[in-house]
């Protein structure tokens, strides 16, 4: 009967998809929406909100009072893409831009701190002791990691998340899949994860709305066409089907784009995208099923050395690890902290927009590469996109990794789509988000053992690209740690490039 019962009209999430949530192991309000996806449509849980809550307090046997309510996403109302464009000086608008509203979220709790009030956790019988392997961090990093270590025959493993998993950065991108880059190294990486991601609905049983529209960059300048047409090169030499384009053809590719001021482009049709939150769901129940231990809403506090591993203390209790895999992301420096070790890496915030469904007009992922623009069309015929805003990026920033989301973003975002896309300007922006990005000095990650810690490994830095390598980096982490392989990639990012002069040259913003 509970599959009759619509909870949220916007999303269709009925009774039962709330059971099912709550038997498959997500029984707080944020958890829930992200499996069901209720309240991320244009009401944002104004309509639906108390109906879910009531359902899943009685699902839980839980005072409806004491579930925390998910944060909703600015703006308050949807509000045309064109309104939020800034007007000319001195011409006035026809009527008042709308404010986002502050999020609630604000940064995130330092590692040091307890879980705080959460309702619930969603691994209640991972017991605490002794693993072969402990990983910190519930992203989609530490879990394929976790999911290709039991794959590969290591199952005593435990993941250690302060939140709810899709918290963090992982649960907060675009989802983009590409094979466009700019040294060998990195084409080869990612013609592997993109094979790995077409199987993957297979192999861990779960829909990834994986959809292979392509990559269109475009170029503004006659020295990023240049960098275009050398990367192209590389990239056909190793079998990427990337061409060069003119905007002729950039335009019958998308009908709908605006190509004035741009000087060429370069497309890829077998680049693509993935849904973020089902990719990381996959990953956590497939490595669940294999045996591995996923703890969420529990923080690692401190860690002590010892003569045969380490101990991570948490407000659950103490785990005892033979060696820990540091998979933090933007949280990677005050994991590495409790062990005196320091972390060249540093966070930097990005925003992203989503706007109501559209009938399907836009196959690529499109890119602009001068300003960092990027939209792309879901599968639910959403715009999902962004746009790179500096503030926040210079190497060493120690600003607190907030959050919430802010006017400015959502006024550079809407004036830089419209012009790329004009049609989309009476089209209504549903929600916005921000996620950090995790830096490194040279733009590249950090894996392998750090110098003076032996068992401690990290696996952070990945900028904004972590997610679209994680299918991959994690296979041959795995096969690293299980001493079966070395990839060429745990040389040429070891943590101890910066100290020994050798940086990475990648050029990670290709074109």
């Amino acid at each position: 009967m509970d599959r009759k019962v619509v909870l949220c009209r916007c999303e269709d999430v009925t009774a039962h998809d709330v059971t099912r949530a709550v038997a498959t192991g997500f029984d707080s309000l944020e958890e829930v929406k992200r499996y069901t996806g209720f309240g991320t449509g244009p009401c944002q849980g104004k309509d639906c909100l108390r109906l879910v809550a009531e359902h899943l307090a009685k699902l839980t046997d839980r005072p409806i009072h004491t579930l925390q309510p998910f944060t909703s996403r600015p703006p308050l109302h949807p509000v045309p893409l064109a309104a939020l464009t800034p007007r000319t000086r001195g011409t006035p608008a026809d009527k008042p831009t709308p404010a986002p509203v502050p999020s609630r979220e604000g940064p995130r709790p330092p590692l040091s701190t307890s879980p705080g009030s959460s309702s619930a956790t969603r691994r209640r019988q991972a017991s605490r002791g002794s693993y072969e392997i402990a990983i910190v961090g519930g992203g989609i990093m530490g879990l394929a990691l976790a999911y290709e270590l039991a794959c590969q025959g290591q199952s005593n493993v435990v993941v250690l998340e302060g939140r709810h998993l899709a918290w963090g950065a992982s649960g907060r991108n675009g989802g983009g899949v590409r094979q466009q880059w700019s040294s060998a190294l990195n084409i080869q990486l990612m013609q592997e994860s993109v094979r790995i991601c077409k199987s993957l609905a297979q192999r861990l049983r779960t829909n990834i709305w994986m959809r292979q529209g392509g990559y269109l960059f475009l170029a503004t300048t006659a020295a990023r066409v240049q960098r275009m047409e050398k990367n192209v090169a590389l990239q056909n030499e190793h079998g990427v089907a990337t061409r060069m384009i003119d905007v002729d053809e950039a335009r019958r590719i998308v009908p709908a784009l605006c190509t004035d001021g741009v000087r060429g482009a370069c497309y890829n049709p077998t680049d693509g995208i993935v849904f973020p939150w089902p990719f990381l769901w996959g990953y956590a129940a497939a490595a669940e099923a294999k045996g591995v231990h996923i703890e969420t809403f529990c923080p690692v506090t401190a860690m002590d050395a010892r003569a045969d591993g380490y101990e991570l203390h948490t407000p659950r209790g103490t785990y005892q690890a033979h060696r820990v895999v540091n998979a933090a992301g933007a949280w990677s420096p005050e994991v590495a902290r409790l062990l005196d070790v320091h972390l060249p890496t540093w966070p930097a915030r990005h925003e992203i927009l989503s706007t109501e469904a559209l009938k399907p007009f836009l196959d690529p992922m499109v890119s602009v590469m001068d300003t960092g623009l990027y939209a792309s069309q879901s599968l639910r015929g959403e715009v999902v996109g962004g746009i790179t805003l500096h503030e926040h990026d210079a190497p060493g920033n120690t600003t607190p990794i907030a959050l919430g989301s802010r006017l400015t973003f959502l006024r550079a975002m809407g004036a830089a789509l419209t012009a790329l896309l004009p049609q989309l300007g009476s089209v209504k922006v549903v929600r916005q988000w921000a996620g950090p990005y995790d830096h490194s000095p040279d733009g590249s990650p950090l894996l392998g053992e750090v110098p003076g810690r032996p068992g401690f490994f990290v696996c952070c830095g990945f900028v904004g690209h972590g997610f679209m390598m994680a299918p991959v980096v994690a296979r041959h982490y795995a096969r690293h740690l299980l001493g079966k392989a070395t990839h060429p990639i745990f040389r040429a990012w070891r943590p101890s490039r910066f100290a020994e002069g050798e940086p990475v040259t990648e050029d990670w913003n290709i074109g």
